[in-house]
């Protein structure tokens, strides 16, 4: 798995939702977050356990995510994920913002960890990352992000509720695997948004991957329109699991945790994509009575983009 890798800790929860034929392996490409090795996403769980007590923070966590040339400036899925974390949590951060290109330099020299392996062996680097001045600790993975700051800066709102970790990595599965089949456009259009430089990294590195023109991953037609259609289907079984929540707001009813930065990350990258105002999107938010785009305004007070 090499820099254009889901982080293989989502790879291992999405397993059942990689249903792609003509884009194999599709969920694996759709950003820059590399595949997070097994061996240090248990050390790193270890860490965060061992520390108990809550740090004093003193200087705002820096908070490095991927630029577009729109105004909202975040769009990816996973840096969505620890951004609504990071409101969730309610902690003080910055965003500093990092092109394509430029990743592996600043996580060298920042220290932050390998989050999986290139083709040639060699380590590859990618975001999000958060570096915590108040600790000296830099941290990638979006989801050992999250634990991180549950141990460190436990007298915030709760992402994990005991026992719910599994369970959130079951609803990534489901969701990813929902959405799937619109995954050709979403890279298509993602592209586009790109500044120069992170454009052309992009369109590289996905056009080497399969063989194509990103122009040729989604032409209009039958079959973008029938991979909406299918996730669409797809959708209505994480539609039946929050109808369980007892009609709240978030994920977990009432409750926002990290269930919902996984959820709302997700479904903000084919808002924002699309643009909030475009056909696709007006559609998509309003499928199953309307779940979706409800669910995204729930969640706007925390999709502040500091």
């Amino acid at each position: 798995m090499n820099t254009l890798g889901l982080e293989k800790a989502n790879i291992h929860r999405v397993k059942q939702g990689m249903m792609l034929v003509s884009f194999p392996c599709l969920t694996c490409i759709i950003t820059p977050f590399g595949a997070q090795t097994e061996t240090s996403s248990v050390r790193s769980t270890i860490l965060w356990q061992t520390q108990t007590h809550s740090i004093n923070m003193t200087s705002p966590i820096i908070f490095y995510d991927l630029p577009s040339t729109l105004t909202v400036n975040a769009w990816s899925p996973n840096t969505w994920k620890t951004r609504y974390a990071l409101n969730i949590k309610g902690v003080a951060y910055k965003t500093e913002w990092v092109e394509y290109p430029d990743i592996e330099a600043l996580a060298k020299k920042i220290g932050a960890p390998p989050t999986g392996a290139k083709a040639d062996g060699s380590p590859s680097y990618t975001l999000p990352i958060i570096n915590d001045p108040n600790t000296g600790k830099v941290v990638s993975d979006s989801f050992l992000i999250a634990e991180y700051l549950d141990a460190t800066y436990p007298s915030g709102t709760t992402l994990f509720p005991p026992g719910t970790k599994p369970l959130m990595a079951a609803l990534e599965a489901g969701v990813i695997g929902g959405i799937g089949s619109i995954f050709p456009h979403q890279l298509a259009i993602s592209c586009y948004i790109l500044n120069p430089s992170s454009e052309k990294y992009f369109r590289a590195t996905r056009e080497a991957t399969y063989g194509k023109k990103i122009e040729e991953f989604s032409p209009a037609g039958a079959q973008r329109d029938a991979d909406w259609a299918k996730a669409k289907e797809g959708l209505a079984a994480v539609d039946g699991w929050l109808s369980k929540n007892g009609g709240g707001k978030f994920v977990m009813g009432n409750t926002v945790s990290y269930a919902d930065g996984i959820l709302g990350a997700w479904l903000t990258w084919i808002k924002i994509a699309n643009g909030e105002s475009s056909a696709a999107w007006k559609d998509f938010a309003s499928w199953h009575g309307g779940r979706w785009g409800t669910y995204i305004t729930n969640l706007q007070p925390f999709a502040t983009v500091l």
